[in-house]
């Protein structure tokens, strides 16, 4: 399934939770014109009220949403809302989604994609070193006897496993990068690097997570590949970390390609 499609089933499930919201306020206004209104207004006009205020902010963030991902457009001020409207709505939508048959991973896949394009939507301008490429531990060839968690620099290259190719843009690039046990361990690390960005492998239900947890530093999240199955020599596309590194650095590259050829306009 391509991006494009990746990113319509969790937009498409947002509208359906507003749907499914919009159900409940007409439930509850007809119960309102029932024998006693009076009463019934008294229990459901507050609430009524304020389900009908969440629609409303619901909408409005998801048409703003679809309009910066059709336009690659930042609207900055919007920005806050669109991630808490989303957010909130991910319990709901797994939930509808279940109900229609759609997989739980499918549906975090999407919202994964579609908070990646969202970020994709800003311009960055930032140092290797202040970009943390963050994976999981089951990346590493489940019979390698090296203790990587500690020190990614333990790693051999045997290139049994993507951890050597990693440690490679590691060194060519200058970023930081971190291999993982757990989100606890993850988190730990986060707070000593203090990067300005990060760019997280792992698996759907994992980044989901990783990606509500963090929300003040701007992450692109890379679904890793599971051919032996979950946990156990997990692999990753390389070209898509190349991609999201390239992203941060591109503003960086430009300013610095200009300034080799004696370029004195601002970029």
């Amino acid at each position: 399934m391509d991006n494009l499609n990746r990113k319509r089933i969790y937009i498409a499930l947002l509208l359906l939770t507003v749907l499914f919201f919009t159900v409940i306020l007409l439930g509850i206004r007809y119960i309102q014109k029932l024998d006693n209104p009076e009463l019934t207004y008294r229990i459901f006009g507050t609430f009524s009220f304020v389900l009908l205020a969440a629609i409303v902010i619901f909408l409005v963030a998801i048409g703003i949403l679809v309009l910066s991902l059709l336009q690659s457009k930042d609207y900055t001020a919007a920005n806050k809302m669109i991630r808490r409207v989303i957010d909130f709505l991910f319990p709901i939508t797994l939930f509808l989604g279940k109900l229609i048959g759609i997989e739980a991973d499918k549906i975090k896949g999407s919202y994964v994609n579609v908070c990646n394009q969202v970020i994709k939507t800003k311009d960055f301008s930032l140092k290797p070193e202040e970009i943390l490429i963050l994976t999981p531990h089951c990346l590493q060839h489940a019979e390698c006897p090296h203790k990587i968690t500690i020190d990614v620099n333990n790693c051999k290259k045997c290139g049994l496993c993507p951890v050597g190719d990693l440690l490679s843009i590691k060194e060519d690039r200058g970023v930081e990068l971190i291999i993982a046990t757990g989100g606890t361990l993850a988190r730990k690390f986060i707070k000593e690097k203090r990067p300005k960005a990060i760019i997280a492998v792992a698996c759907e239900r994992d980044l989901t997570s990783g990606m509500q947890d963090v929300k003040k530093i701007p992450v692109i999240g890379v679904l890793n590949q599971r051919p032996e199955g979950p946990c156990y020599n997990t692999l990753v596309d390389l070209e898509k970390v190349e991609e999201a590194l390239e992203f941060f650095l591109e503003r960086t590259c430009e300013i610095d390609d200009s300034q080799r050829d004696g370029a004195t306009d601002s970029i």
